[in-house]
């Protein structure tokens, strides 16, 4: 049997990998169970608008905002068939409609009080049937 792992390009190797570290990191310091779900997302938008009212300093969360990024955007392609892109060094998200998103810059933005992981899950999957928050 061939696991999902090995059937993934190539450019989601990285971010896979940040958000499943992500994951056990939350669950075992934090006890928050994240479970892939596009509702996920708004407990995840939650604990990275706490860091920024704690007044974390960026360099402190900035690898805990990639794998937060990197966890967002894994929602997205485990919920709509989206698949993962990297150019030089940066990891994007393509959608089935051809568009591109950009889940760890989110992350960054939501860290400066001008972005949602949620509202990107959102509208990345605006059209794909449905709504992820449903």
């Amino acid at each position: 049997m061939t696991t999902q792992q090995q059937t993934r390009p190539h450019a989601a190797t990285r971010p896979v990998r940040w958000a499943a570290d992500t994951v056990a990191a939350m669950r075992e310091g934090a006890r928050l169970r994240l479970d892939y779900s596009a509702r996920s997302l708004w407990r995840v938008d939650r604990v990275i608008e706490e860091l920024r009212r704690e007044g974390t300093p960026y360099a402190a969360v900035e690898t805990v905002l990639r794998g937060f990024g990197a966890y967002a955007g894994e929602v997205i392609v485990r919920e709509s068939g989206a698949e993962w892109w990297a150019t030089g060094g940066e990891h994007w998200i393509r959608t089935v409609d051809g568009r591109m998103w950009d889940p760890i810059d989110e992350s960054r933005r939501c860290f400066a009080g001008h972005g949602s992981l949620r509202l990107l899950c959102l509208d990345a999957m605006a059209g794909h049937g449905g709504s992820p928050l449903d």
